[in-house]
């Protein structure tokens, strides 16, 4: 992971809004240990997170109600892995996407497809507004589910790689308004979790969250695809860090990760040939 973040912070002097999926390795508050590993039912109403996909298992709150964390499945979880896609574009970036720019990675969706591999894409509010059609599409295919990956890919943290920053009174909004794009987009399998911008969290960011009733999701695996050229080293990564119950981090925009195609072509195969079985994240939460 510091060679990840690395990479990241010299890539934050060099433009403030940063355009990979899951821009940075996380900051996540050292005084806010995840939460037990107990499983609750969501039963959010109509057009609410979880509202198009019935019984996502999510965690219960942390202490004081804090929005809870999760990072990797337990024991219990055996040799399975989740690999997840994060599709940023923020707010302010529809100039770059009109000039020609890509923020999306269909043949990489396609590869997914053809290797039947499960994953859950952490979506962004604007890339669904950009891209509705894909958007629909991946959250209507029983193999993928969509998360939540805020609607402006604004930091909630001061001091996240140099991204913009949502105020705490705007953190619940912005993440609803990203549920609200899924759903305009036609978007169906849907689920209550969420992935901070930048991976950058503390406890005011999960106390703010918590009416929205959603669990976050970190990662315990970092694929170091964002702005790569050496899908090799990608790969090296991934396969490195799996341990039976990871979650991976990867990245779905073909400006930000070029390489991250070719990567997934050589990690399944080998961590199939290992025994792994790869799972989405709310199969993953389930141990």
């Amino acid at each position: 992971m510091t060679r990840y973040v690395r990479v990241l912070a010299a890539l934050a002097v060099l433009s403030v809004a940063l355009t990979g999926c899951g821009d940075g390795g996380g900051k996540p508050s050292a005084a806010a240990p995840s939460p037990a590993r107990s499983v609750a039912a969501s039963s959010s109403g109509a057009g609410s997170p979880g509202a198009a996909m019935k019984g996502p298992p999510t965690l219960s709150p942390g202490a004081g109600g804090l929005t809870p964390v999760f990072e990797r499945g337990g024991a219990a979880a055996g040799k399975t892995v989740a690999l997840t896609f994060d599709a940023d574009m923020t707010a302010d970036q529809g100039p770059r996407a009109a000039g020609g720019e890509r923020f999306d990675n269909p043949s990489l969706i396609a590869l997914l497809r053809r290797l039947d591999v499960p994953a859950t894409v952490f979506m962004t509010g604007r890339w669904a507004e950009e891209y509705p059609t894909q958007a629909k599409e991946i959250g209507n295919d029983p193999l993928f589910e969509i998360a939540n990956h805020s609607y402006s890919h604004y930091a909630f943290t001061a001091d996240c790689y140099g991204l913009p920053v949502v105020g705490e009174e705007r953190m619940a909004s912005d993440v609803r308004r990203a549920f609200t794009a899924f759903e305009k987009a036609g978007a169906r399998n849907v689920v209550p979790y969420f992935r901070f911008p930048g991976g950058c969290y503390d406890d005011t960011a999960r106390r703010a969250l918590a009416p929205v009733k959603v669990t976050a999701v970190q990662w315990d695996v970092v694929s170091g695809d964002a702005f790569a050229t050496d899908a090799d080293a990608v790969a090296q990564e991934v396969l490195t860090g799996v341990k039976p119950g990871s979650l991976v981090v990867m990245h779905c925009t073909r400006s930000a990760a070029p390489v991250t195609e070719e990567a997934v072509r050589q990690v399944v195969p080998e961590l199939r040939k290992r025994g792994y079985r790869f799972v989405k994240v709310s199969q993953l939460m389930k141990h």
